[in-house]
C-alpha cells in the first residue's frame, strides 16, 4: 500500500549492481560493512550520472533490495534497483533521462565507476576495521575485470513496478515450492542455470552442505535489506506529494485495516466462518507472541461452556 502511493507516471528501469566473486571471503566474514558499503557505491553511482547535466542534471530516486543467493544456494551477492527514468531539479520540476525516459544511463560507464568507488571504499574499510588485506592477485583481479551492472529494460507501467516489488523484496534464498525432496540426509531442489542458458535443472547436496549454503544468506541482525534514496527516501517525502500533485495524481487515503485490505486485494473475508461460509467469526480471546496466560486460557474455555446469559 505505501510503495502504491509513491509511484509516478514514468517509466522505470530496473537495475543490478553485483560484486565480484573476489570479494566472497569478505561478505562472509564482514557481511554488515560490505553490504552496507554495496548499498552505498551502488546508490552514489546512479547519483553520480544523475547529477551530470549530459545524462539527467537532476534528484534521482531509488529502491534498493539486496540479495545475497544465486539460484544453487551460492553466495552471490547484488543489489536490485527500481530506478524513475527522471529526476526533481533544483527548481522542484520533474526532468526525464535521455529519450524522454526510455534511457537511463551507459551501463558499461557506470560498471567502471560502480568498480572504482567499491574499491576506494573496500580499502577504507579494510584500513579502518583491521581486516585481511586484499592479495596482490586479487587486487589486481579486481581491477582488470569488468564488474557486472545490468540495466533491464523499463517496465510497463508502475503497476508492474509493484507488482515486482511484491514478489522480490521478501524472498528468502530459497522457497519451499523449488524444494522436491528431502530424505536419506539429502535436500534436492530446482534451480535455473543461467550459465546454460537458463535451463531448469535438479541438484541434490548432502543435508549439511545445503544448510551451510543456506545459512550463508542470513543478514545480521537489524540489517535493512530494502532501503530507499533520493526523492523516494523519507525526508523528500513532502517534495514527492508536490510533484505528484504537479502530475495531476491525486492520491485517495486508504483503509489500513487489514482485514479490509485482505477483502479487497486477496477477496478473503476474515470475518466469515470458513466452515459453513454464512456464520461470522467471534473474537474468543487474542494475545501477542508470547501466548496467553493459562488462566485466561482457562478463563476462556469456562465462558465458551457457559455462556454468558443476558
Amino acid at each position: 500500500m505505501a510503495r502504491q502511493q509513491q509511484l509516478l507516471p514514468v517509466k522505470y528501469f530496473h537495475v543490478v549492481f553485483t560484486l565480484p566473486q573476489e570479494l566472497n571471503s569478505y561478505c562472509l566474514g564482514y557481511p554488515k560493512p560490505l553490504y552496507s558499503l554495496l548499498f552505498a557505491c551502488s546508490k552514489a553511482t546512479i547519483e553520480t550520472f544523475a547529477a551530470d547535466s549530459k545524462h539527467l542534471g537532476a534528484l534521482p530516486g531509488m529502491i534498493s533490495v539486496l540479495h545475497t543467493w544465486g539460484q544453487n544456494l551460492m553466495l552471490h551477492p547484488h543489489v536490485h534497483m527500481i530506478v524513475p527514468a527522471g529526476g526533481f531539479t533544483a527548481c522542484h520540476h520533474w526532468k526525464h533521462t535521455k529519450q524522454k525516459g526510455k534511457y537511463l544511463f551507459p551501463v558499461k560507464a557506470m560498471s567502471i565507476v560502480f568498480k572504482n568507488k567499491m574499491i576506494e571504499g573496500l580499502q577504507q574499510l579494510i584500513s579502518e576495521q583491521a581486516m585481511p588485506l586484499l592479495s596482490r592477485a586479487d587486487t589486481k583481479k579486481l581491477y582488470n575485470k569488468s564488474w557486472v551492472v545490468f540495466a533491464k529494460q523499463p517496465f510497463g507501467g508502475p503497476e508492474q513496478v509493484i507488482e515486482y516489488l511484491g514478489r522480490y523484496t521478501h524472498k528468502v534464498a530459497i522457497s519451499n515450492h523449488r524444494i522436491t525432496s528431502i530424505e536419506n540426509n539429502a535436500v534436492s531442489f530446482r534451480y535455473k542455470d543461467y550459465a546454460d542458458a537458463g535451463k531448469h535443472k535438479e541438484m541434490t547436496l548432502p543435508a549439511t552442505e545445503f544448510l551451510r549454503r543456506f545459512c550463508m544468506h542470513i543478514l545480521p541482525k537489524g540489517f535493512r535489506k530494502i532501503r530507499h534514496y533520493g526523492f523516494l527516501s523519507n525526508r523528500c517525502s513532502q517534495a514527492f506529494k508536490q510533484q505528484q500533485l504537479q502530475m495531476g495524481i491525486v492520491i485517495k487515503p486508504q483503509s489500513t485495516e487489514w482485514k479490509a485490505i485482505a477483502k479487497d486485494k486477496l477477496h478473503f473475508n476474515a470475518d466469515e466462518c470458513p466452515c459453513c461460509k454464512k456464520g461470522k467469526m467471534m473474537e474468543v480471546l487474542s494475545f501477542d507472541n508470547n501466548g496467553p496466560p493459562r488462566w485466561a486460557i482457562i478463563k476462556t474455555q469456562q465462558q465458551i461452556k457457559t455462556p454468558e446469559k443476558f
